[in-house]
């Protein structure tokens, strides 16, 4: 019989979310060590857009299961939220004068390797407290723009898939007419001489 219900993917694993989870604790380390604790808006601001990105990646794939269409619309929430949360970051280091890591920057390729070799909050967390603001929020836009390419292929992986075999009211009914034949040829057994 036709599966209904797609697998449920395992974020825990996914590049792409990890690099979430680093960039919601990077964000905290963040705020707390260079923005005013009072006053500021931009702190809530940053750490809710950071939040909602890993956070709308698990619940996107969870609803997966049964619904392609949220799975899409969360995905693209968290590239919404992680790409929010990257112009945070640049606000920060053009308000502060400080450079922003790009080609041709005598760091960008040192960060560049580090953050496409490093993928869990164990590898960036003790840096958190010796890095400076420079270099945290390069860092945190180098990982933004990483994830959000990660997530632009899967949303189109996943739209290809969608346009190839639908979405769970196809399954649906592939389901129920193959129950139906199986029904039918089983009546016909039945009554065959």
């Amino acid at each position: 019989m036709p599966r209904i219900l797609k697998n449920q993917t395992h974020w825990e694993g996914l590049y792409y979310y990890r690099k979430s989870v680093v960039l919601y604790q990077m964000t905290v380390a963040f705020c707390r060590r260079f923005l005013p604790t009072r006053g500021d808006r931009t702190v809530d601001q940053m750490v809710q857009a950071a939040r909602s990105g890993k956070q709308n990646i698990v619940e996107g794939l969870a609803d997966g299961v049964t619904s392609t269409e949220m799975e899409l619309k969360l995905l693209n929430v968290a590239r919404a939220s992680l790409k929010e949360l990257r112009e945070d970051y640049l606000d920060y280091l053009a308000a502060h004068s400080l450079p922003r890591w790009e080609p041709g920057h005598p760091r960008y390729d040192a960060l560049l390797a580090f953050c496409r070799a490093h993928n869990d909050l164990a590898d960036y967390e003790p840096h958190f407290a010796a890095w400076t603001d420079e270099e945290t929020a390069n860092c945190a836009v180098t990982l933004c723009h990483m994830v959000d390419k990660m997530l632009t292929t899967v949303l189109a992986r996943k739209e290809r898939d969608f346009a190839e075999n639908g979405g769970i009211r196809e399954r649906m009914t592939a389901a129920r007419l193959r129950r139906r034949q199986t029904q039918n040829e089983e009546i016909a057994a039945l009554l065959a001489p």
